[in-house]
This record gives structure tokens, C-alpha cells and sequence, in this order.
């Protein structure tokens, strides 16, 4: 975990390019309000390097696109979906693939196949969405990571790990069989894209299945996970990516997937697992509510892509300069003095709010104050990821307060170079200098649910 500043070269070759717009402070000032300060709500084309996020904003191969013109877009039976199943019994190795639209579509599934009304979730540390449908099946979330994961400068290998005593006293607190299946997330996003090591998951596997409780694998990250185990711990460093990756999944019972990510892909996502009975309920699911269990609301030629670009994610090469460039720009933050979570995680640098913007509270939105203000500053788009992400206790109705309020710049696979991540540093240490001047913000409107996709504030005076 030395930190190094030493760039990789990207490797690949770029062959087209798409412009990006340049506008000044004035006209970002504009966008923004009129945004709600929400960069989410915000225009793509007014944005200029744009690290929202890193789902489905990465850039496809060359192979990819050519798969693109072997759709076969039958509405039954596609033969990609039989390609996306090949690729992933080769890399995940699950007896069954049920297709979604995309991540959130499989959490959905899974959550519906298997929670009942009053169960307990434990994971390590929630997901927004991964939470929501947990919840709206009636779930019980709770959080078993390791208490280091919540401290932003803890310099642990493995921060994502669950914390083995939580479980096992969740497990004697409310019982067994009140306990629907533990999530285990790889790499924990709301931890800064910590990862969880090979020795915790196979430990978490053994203490769930001596208690007949499943274990689900939040499997959208797992190719980074699986290339920091080859590089943070014994005994993986001359196992290849895949092969430590299938490993992981051995020892789940299901995985939820969004193909956004590793994958390259736009779209797309599926849902996995072993049982027999689970996988018949959730292609019964699927086709309510993504579309037939042979696409599950993609098209052919986008599961082909995903399939491909499956493949590619398990190469070692491919996963070290995806970490290295998250690396690259953080640790160029870190040496300017920069406060962010650390060890940098996969697949972005998270900047910690509230340190960055001692001045202004949590309960002003500090970290949405902090990407609004980053935008206007320098049109670089950034993720909230703290208070408002969160959102409301369901039963209380208040306002659930996140030990880490971060802003995440996140890093679009094969989209940005060198130059870039450059200009991104240099914009958040010039915004660094002119922190005292920073103001909080106010909600004036709060959706139902998923709040930080949707909600509207202004700037305090």
C-alpha cells in the first residue's frame, strides 16, 4: 500500500474521440442552480470530465463493438444469451444465470426471492439501492462491516471486510432462521471501494452455512476485488484474476451483478445463483418485471457485449491500470493534503467532506455543498456520498447520519487519460484553498425514495 505516483500506461490504443465542452464559471454557476445543486440533475453535455459515476460511462473494445452486430434480438432464446451464460459459468461459475437491465434489476429479484417480511440483512455497509429493495421486501438491514471501514484514514488492506463477532451476535440476537441471507458486497462502494479479503469470505461462508443462512455476493466489483486479493494477499499473487474470482464465488450461494461496471457495458446485469428453487422463482420474477429469463430487459447485441466484456475484465492487465488510475489520482490528492479515504479504493477517490469543509455541518449537506461547489469551480462532476445518499430511517423518518461524508470522484473505465486526472487534482487543491468561503445547503424538496438521485436544494446565505 506504498503510496506511488508513477502512472501506467493506458493499454490500449484510442480510436475515436468525443469532444468535451468547455464553459465558464458563470454558465456552471447557472447550470447548477438551476440543478438544484444536485449533479445529478445537472446536463451531460455541460460537464466537462464527468466522474458521476462508473456505471455504464465506460468505454466499450473494439471486440465489444463488433458484438454489437451479432444481436440475435429473438424475442425467446436469443443465442447471446446463451454466450453471456458460457462466459459467466467460465468466470463466476453459478449453476444458474437469470439476465436483468441492470443491477438494481437483479437486487430485486433476489431480494423479492428470498426475504420475508420482519428478516433480518445483514451486509458490510448498505448500498443505496442494494438497501432500498431490501427493504421494500419487507427486510431488516444491518450492518456488519468491520468498524475500520467507518474511519477514513484506518490503513487496513481490507477494510470491506465483515466483522465475524457482528454476525455471530446478530445471529444469536435475533436467530437463524430470522435472518434472510447475508450480503457480502465486493468492493463496499459506500466504504470508499474497499475490498474484502479471500481468508473473511471463506470465514463468513463457514459461519452462514453452519447456520443455514445463504450467502449473496454483491458481485459488481468483484474483478477489482479480485485483482487486490492477487495483490494484498499471501498466497493469491501467481493466481490469475479469474481464477481467484471464482474462488469468491465459490463459496456464495447467489450473486446480484449490474454489468455497468467491470463489464464495460451501458446496460446490463444479471442475477445468479446455485438453487435449483431459488432460480425458478426468480426467472417467474423476471419476466414481470424486466422481460423474458432469455434477456431480461437487454437487447441481444447488449448481452454480447457484456459477455465479451466479461472476458476481458478477468485479464490481470486490464484490472492493474483500472486500479492504477484510481491510485494515480489519489494519490495526488493525498501528497497536496487533500483529506480522502485511504487506501484508495477501485474504482474512485472518495474526498472527505467534512474535513475538506470543516465549517460547514452534516446536517447542511456538506459533501452535496462540497460537488456542487466543485462543478461551478471547475465543471468536474462529482457523486454525494454521504447524509444525503443515506437517506431516512424507514420507521423513524429521521435523517440517517453516515460516520464517512465523502464526495466521490469516480473513474470510467478506458474514458480518461493522465492529462485528465491532472486537471481533476488541480481543481479540487485550488477549491481546497478557498474552503473557508464554503456555504451548506438547504432540501427544499425530498423524494420518496433514493433521495440523492432527485432532490433539490439552495445554497444557504
Amino acid at each position: 500500500m506504498a503510496l506511488t505516483n508513477n502512472p501506467m500506461a493506458e493499454p490500449y490504443k484510442i480510436k475515436m474521440v468525443e469532444p468535451l465542452k468547455i464553459t465558464t464559471k458563470e454558465y456552471r454557476e447557472k447550470a447548477v442552480k438551476e440543478a438544484g445543486y444536485n449533479t445529478f440533475l445537472l446536463r451531460s453535455e455541460d460537464v466537462y470530465i464527468d466522474l458521476l459515476t462508473d456505471s455504464g460511462t465506460n468505454a466499450m473494445s473494439e471486440n465489444q463493438w463488433a458484438g454489437l452486430m451479432l444481436g440475435d434480438e429473438a424475442y425467446a432464446g436469443s443465442k447471446n444469451y446463451y454466450v453471456l451464460e458460457e462466459a459467466m459459468h467460465e468466470c463466476f461459475g453459478y449453476k444458474h444465470l437469470v439476465p436483468a437491465h441492470q443491477g438494481r434489476g437483479a437486487e430485486q429479484l433476489v431480494s423479492k426471492a428470498l426475504i420475508k417480511p420482519g428478516q433480518y440483512v445483514p451486509g458490510n455497509m448498505y448500498f443505496t439501492t442494494t438497501r432500498e429493495h431490501q427493504e421494500l421486501a419487507g427486510g431488516k438491514f444491518r450492518d456488519v462491516i468491520i468498524d475500520e471501514a467507518h474511519d477514513p484514514y484506518a490503513l487496513l488492506p481490507f477494510k470491506g471486510n465483515v466483522d465475524l463477532n457482528k454476525f455471530e451476535d446478530l445471529i444469536k440476537e435475533v436467530g437463524a432462521k430470522n435472518i434472510a441471507y447475508i450480503t457480502v458486497g465486493v468492493t463496499v462502494n459506500m466504504a470508499g471501494g474497499q475490498p474484502v479479503s479471500m481468508a473473511n469470505i471463506k470465514a463468513v461462508s463457514k459461519m452462514a452455512h453452519e447456520n443455514g443462512i445463504k450467502v449473496v455476493l454483491d458481485a459488481t466489483r468483484a474483478m477489482e476485488n479480485a485483482y487486490f486479493i492477487k495483490t494484498r494477499e499471501e498466497g493469491y499473487a501467481n493466481k490469475s484474476v479469474k481464477e481467484i474470482l471464482r474462488e469468491m464465488c465459490s463459496y456464495t450461494d447467489a450473486a446480484t451483478c449490474s454489468g455497468k461496471k467491470d463489464f464495460h457495458t451501458n446496460i446490463g446485469g444479471f442475477a445468479a445463483c446455485n438453487d435449483d428453487d431459488m432460480a425458478t422463482a426468480m426467472r417467474s420474477m423476471v419476466v414481470v418485471y424486466e422481460g423474458l429469463q432469455t434477456y431480461g430487459g437487454m437487447a441481444g447485441r447488449d448481452m454480447e457485449a457484456m459477455a465479451r466484456g466479461m472476458l476481458e475484465a478477468c485479464q490481470d492487465h486490464v484490472m492493474a491500470h483500472r486500479i492504477a488510475q484510481s491510485e494515480y489520482l489519489g494519490n495526488k490528492l493525498i501528497k497536496a493534503g487533500i483529506p480522502c479515504i485511504q487506501p484508495i479504493g477501485g474504482h474512485g477517490v472518495f474526498v472527505d467532506a467534512r474535513k475538506f469543509y470543516p465549517n460547514v455541518p452534516q446536517e447542511q449537506y456538506v459533501a452535496q455543498s462540497l460537488a456542487a461547489d466543485l462543478y461551478v469551480h471547475s465543471g468536474v462532476r462529482a457523486m454525494e456520498r454521504g447524509i444525503v445518499s443515506a437517506g431516512r430511517n424507514h420507521e423513524t423518518g429521521e435523517e440517517n447520519k453516515p460516520k464517512l461524508e465523502t464526495i466521490r470522484l469516480t473513474i470510467p473505465r478506458r474514458v480518461y487519460t493522465q492529462s485528465h486526472f491532472d486537471v481533476v487534482a488541480d481543481a479540487v487543491i485550488d477549491l481546497y484553498r478557498e474552503r473557508d468561503k464554503a456555504k451548506g445547503l438547504k432540501m427544499v424538496y425530498e423524494p420518496k425514495y433514493l433521495r440523492f438521485f432527485q432532490a433539490r436544494f439552495e445554497k444557504l446565505p
